[in-house]
């Protein structure tokens, strides 16, 4: 089913969400139909941060808002979903739509089993009713289910629709850049050539793909240094953190995203709250969610360095340039103190970019036999 058919049958005028390459398809289509419009389009930090503004969008016009997600964020949504939207709270009506990872059935990447396993479960315990569409859903299917639908969100229900890979197709084609000049994987391979032997915890998505890469062309493939938060988007820092409580004798690493630092802000205050001598947080700052396809996030109006001071990290900086990096870098790994570095970057990524070959099981094993050793 094209996009256009499916949002013309749905008939909403307000979408917000977090993107997902499962729905590549509807972000084009509402980026290029809207681009970042607040009456009609908003990217959030978060899902949950998503439904409480559709809520808000409902309160202030009376009418049915859309909150999009890949099948993860449905984690993020359950308390606004059980505590403010429920008919036995405030009977607020919106419209999931919701990107299906994980299908059993369908191969996918490690952190996406379990969540696509629980997705259709976790919106039944909600007591969303969904209807699922497939790449042979007419339209005049979609048609009946919404009419349908319609009856549940007069009633202050919710509904959604769970999309099956390939299941919504645009036939536009959509490019995201930003003017930095530095690629992530360059980034990367600074951020190794300093960090020597020193733990690194790595964020979900293509760094910790290239971090694992550069680990590969590495002499004797040295994966133990290494924590891949494959999935967990935006959890990255406060498991760093973690470490760096109970590792003191060792420098610790966060290799960050900004989307992921965005989606919950809040690790950084924790964080400045501690000041862990041993702590160095690395936000590589495109500007985008580029893993899912490039759709832009809210941190090239972020100052992250001014958040962090104010969080308590008594250093941080800003770089655009390999020759700052590998100062701030070198800076960093010799200071006995917080410190904070955004990387302003370039989005895109190679072609043939790969992925971990090794479980996350066995990460996590090898990873804690080389933390914990004497």
């Amino acid at each position: 089913m094209t996009v256009e058919s499916f949002t013309e049958i749905i008939g909403a005028d307000f979408y917000t969400g977090v993107p997902d390459s499962q729905l590549k398809a509807l972000c084009n289509y509402l980026m290029d139909t809207y681009g970042i419009d607040e009456h009609h389009h908003l990217i959030g930090a978060n899902e949950g941060n998503c439904v409480a503004l559709a809520a808000g969008y409902h309160l202030a016009t009376g009418r049915v808002p859309v909150v999009y997600m890949q099948n993860s964020g449905e984690g993020n949504i359950v308390n606004p979903v059980a505590s403010l939207l429920h008919e036995k709270v405030y009977g607020i009506p919106m419209i999931f739509v919701v990107g299906w990872r994980g299908e059993p059935g369908v191969h996918d990447e490690p952190q996406h089993i379990y969540q696509g396993e629980i997705t259709l479960k976790l919106l039944e315990d909600m007591g969303i009713r969904f209807f699922v569409i497939e790449k042979d859903t007419t339209q005049d299917e979609l048609k009946d289910v919404v009419r349908d639908f319609k009856a549940l969100l007069l009633a202050g229900k919710d509904v959604a629709f769970v999309v099956r890979k390939g299941a919504l197709s645009y036939a536009g084609k959509k490019e995201y850049r930003n003017d930095n000049i530095m690629k992530r994987e360059e980034i990367i391979r600074h951020i190794v050539s300093v960090t020597g032997d020193d733990p690194v915890i790595c964020t979900t998505g293509k760094a910790s793909r290239e971090l694992f890469e550069i680990r590969e062309e590495t002499e004797g493939s040295r994966h133990q240094y290494d924590f891949l938060t494959v999935g967990s988007m935006g959890h990255s820092s406060s498991i760093a953190l973690g470490i760096a409580i109970n590792k003191p004798d060792k420098k610790i690493w966060c290799i960050d995203g900004d989307g992921a630092a965005l989606m919950h802000m809040g690790a950084m205050a924790v964080i400045g709250s501690v000041k862990p001598a041993n702590f160095v947080h690395v936000i590589i700052n495109n500007e985008s969610h580029e893993t899912v396809g490039g759709m832009p996030t809210v941190a090239g109006s972020v100052d992250f360095v001014a958040m962090a001071k104010a969080c308590g990290y008594p250093h941080a900086v800003r770089v655009d340039s390999a020759a700052a990096l590998e100062d701030a870098l070198a800076a960093a790994k010799a200071r006995q103190a917080l410190c904070m570095i955004e990387v302003k970057a370039a989005i895109g990524a190679r072609q043939d970019l790969g992925r971990p070959t090794t479980t996350a099981l066995e990460n996590k094993r090898c990873f804690m036999d080389y933390l914990n050793r004497e």
